[in-house]
C-alpha cells in the first residue's frame, strides 16, 4: 500500500490567454500525452492532460467576459486503456482516440457545449458526424461560480477522464468579490479522483470481464471504484496551512465514486456555494456528500487549529460496504504548521447572494431512470427505457420552465446533470416501487422531503436516489438547440444512461 500524506499538494496552474481576438480573451490548449509523478514511491505515471498537465491548468474568467478556446488533439492514435468496442459510440469503424470538452456547468450555445458526437481527433484529421467548429466561445454571462471542463466523447468518456482529461474553470464577478471571502492564495481548488495503479505506476483500468464468457473482452463495466483516492493529481496529499480561514473549490472528479467528507478534528465546513454559485446564506455542515460532478465552495476555519494535523476523510458507503480509515476513507490531510504570514481580514458574510425560488412552470415531464438487459445479458442503466440513438422525446421551449420528475426505480443513486440549464431541487419522495412498475402509477410511500439546506442554491447536477421521486424545477434558455441529459457515474454515461434533449424556440 502507497504511504499517505507524503506528497505535498499540487496547486493546478492558471492559464493565461496568449491573445486577444476579436476583443476576446483567446486561449489555446492541447490535450498531450505525459508521464506524470503521482506518489513519491510511484515511477511516473502515463496520463493525458490538457497542456499536458493532469489536471488541466485553471481557468479563471471574469462574468460577461466571453472567451474563445481552441482545444487541439496532439494525443497518441492510440488508446492506452480498453476500449469496449460493442458500446454506441466507440465502434470498431471510429477512431479509438476521440475528444471533445464540456464546460460543465457552463451557459454556452450548442456549437461550444461539447455534444458527444461532435469529436475530433488528432491535429482534426476526423471528425464525428456533430462536429461544427475547431473554436470554442464561452459567453460567461452567469454568476460567480465553479465549473469543470473534462472530455465528453461518445463512448470512452469514462476512459478519457480517467487518463486525465479534467480541469477546474472558476467564474468571478464583482457581487462575490465585494463579500471579502478568502482569497489567493488562500482560495484552492481541490479536484478529488479516485485510481487504481499496477505496480510499475501505470493506471490499472478493469480489462477482464466478470461476467460470463459471451460477454465482449474487453468489456465495459457497471462501475469502477480506485483503491487510492488522488486529490489535484497526488496520492493522498498533505497542505501545509496558516492559522486562518481557507476557501475550498471541491470538485467530486470521480467515474463513480461518491463521497462523505468531513475533518478528523471536528472543524465544521461551512459551505457557501453549490454547483452553480453561491447560496443565499452560508451553511454549517459536519460532513459533505458530494456524487460524481458535484461541487461544493466551502469554508474551512483553521484559525484554533494550531500545530494540529487534521485528515480529511470520507466515510461514503459504496456497495454496503464502509470505507477503509487507511485507503478509501482518507483523502488528504491538512497540517496548520505555517506562521501566519499576515493578519486574516477575510469575513464569511451572513448573508451570500439572493437565490429567487421558482414557482411558476409551463410543463412537467415524468422520466424514468430504469434498467435492462443488453445483448450479451449486461445490465444497462437507461433514462426512460430509452437508448441514446432512440428519437429526441424531450423538446422544452426557449424561454419555458419545466419540472421534471425524476423516478428511480434503480437500486443505486444516479447523479444526474443536465447542459446548458441550471436548476433548484423542489423535494424528494419515496414511491410504491412495484405499484409503478405494475401500472406505471407514481403512489407516494412517505412524505415529500425538501432538499438539505445545503441543496437549496443553483445546481446542475442532481443526486436521484433509489425508491425515489426527485423533481427538479428549471428555466430553459438561453440558448435553442441540441443539448444533452445524463448519469454523471461515466461508466452508466458511456454506456446508455444519456439522451439528446432539443431546446426549440
Amino acid at each position: 500500500m502507497l504511504k499517505k500524506f507524503v506528497d505535498p499538494l499540487s496547486i493546478m496552474e492558471t492559464i493565461h490567454p496568449t491573445c486577444l481576438m476579436q476583443h476576446k480573451p483567446y486561449y489555446e490548449v492541447t490535450m498531450q500525452e505525459t508521464f506524470q509523478k503521482l506518489h513519491r514511491d510511484l515511477p511516473p505515471t502515463k496520463v493525458w492532460g490538457y497542456n499536458g498537465q493532469y489536471p488541466g491548468p485553471t481557468f479563471h474568467v471574469q462574468r460577461h467576459q466571453p472567451v474563445h478556446v481552441l482545444w487541439k488533439n496532439e494525443l497518441p492514435r492510440h488508446h492506452f486503456l480498453p476500449i469496449d468496442t460493442t458500446v454506441h459510440g466507440a465502434e470498431k469503424s471510429n477512431p479509438e482516440v476521440r475528444t471533445v470538452v464540456h464546460l460543465h456547468g457552463g451557459v454556452t450555445p450548442d456549437t461550444s457545449d461539447g455534444y458527444p458526437e461532435a469529436w475530433f481527433t488528432r491535429d482534426f484529421e476526423k471528425a464525428g458526424p456533430y462536429f461544427t467548429n475547431k473554436m470554442y466561445t464561452y459567453p460567461n454571462h452567469q454568476p460567480a461560480t465553479n465549473l469543470w471542463y473534462h472530455d465528453h466523447a461518445m463512448g470512452i468518456t469514462r476512459l478519457n477522464i480517467y487518463a486525465g482529461l479534467a480541469g477546474m474553470y472558476v467564474v468571478h464577478d464583482h457581487e462575490e468579490a465585494r463579500l471579502n471571502l478568502p482569497s489567493e492564495p488562500y482560495d484552492i481548488p481541490l479536484i478529488i479522483q479516485d485510481r487504481s495503479f499496477h505496480e510499475d505506476g501505470s493506471l490499472f483500468y478493469p480489462s477482464e470481464p466478470d461476467q460470463p464468457v459471451t460477454v465482449p473482452h474487453p468489456p465495459v463495466v457497471p462501475e469502477f471504484f480506485g483503491d487510492t483516492i488522488l486529490v489535484n493529481g497526488k496520492v493522498w496529499p498533505y497542505f501545509n496551512v496558516e492559522p486562518r480561514r481557507y476557501r475550498f473549490r471541491i470538485l467530486n472528479g470521480s467515474n463513480t465514486r461518491f463521497y462523505q467528507l468531513s475533518l478528523s478534528n471536528g472543524t465544521p465546513f461551512i459551505q457557501i456555494g453549490t454547483d452553480q454559485g453561491l447560496l443565499e446564506t452560508p451553511i454549517r455542515v459536519p460532513s459533505l456528500v458530494l456524487a460524481p460532478a458535484e461541487r461544493a465552495d466551502v469554508i474551512v476555519d483553521f484559525s484554533n487549529c494550531e500545530g494540529q494535523s487534521i485528515v480529511m476523510r470520507n466515510a461514503f458507503i459504496t456497495q454496503g460496504e464502509k470505507p477503509d480509515p487507511e485507503t478509501t476513507g482518507s483523502v488528504m490531510q491538512f497540517r496548520v504548521s505555517k506562521p501566519l504570514t499576515c493578519p486574516d481580514t477575510s469575513s464569511i458574510p451572513a448573508h451570500l447572494s439572493s437565490v429567487p425560488k421558482l414557482t411558476h412552470y409551463q410543463r412537467t415531464r415524468t422520466l424514468k431512470l430504469n434498467m435492462r438487459k443488453d445483448s450479451y445479458g449486461r445490465d444497462i442503466h437507461l433514462l426512460d427505457d430509452r437508448l441514446w440513438s432512440d428519437p429526441v422525446t424531450e423538446t422544452p421551449k426557449l424561454g419555458q420552465t419545466e419540472i421534471w420528475n425524476l423516478v428511480n426505480v434503480t437500486e443505486a443513486t444516479h447523479p444526474i446533470h443536465l447542459h446548458l440549464v441550471r436548476f433548484q431541487i423542489l423535494d424528494r419522495q419515496p414511491f410504491d416501487r412495484k405499484r409503478f412498475e405494475d401500472h406505471g402509477e407514481i403512489v407516494a410511500a412517505g412524505p415529500r422531503v425538501l432538499p438539505e439546506l445545503n441543496e437549496r442554491g443553483w445546481k446542475d447536477t442532481v443526486r436521484a436516489r433509489a425508491g425515489e421521486v426527485t423533481r427538479i424545477i428549471m428555466p430553459f434558455g438561453p440558448y435553442p438547440g441540441l443539448y444533452v441529459w445524463h448519469c454523471h457515474i461515466l461508466e452508466h454515461e458511456d454506456y446508455e444512461m444519456m439522451r439528446p434533449y432539443v431546446v426549440i424556440r
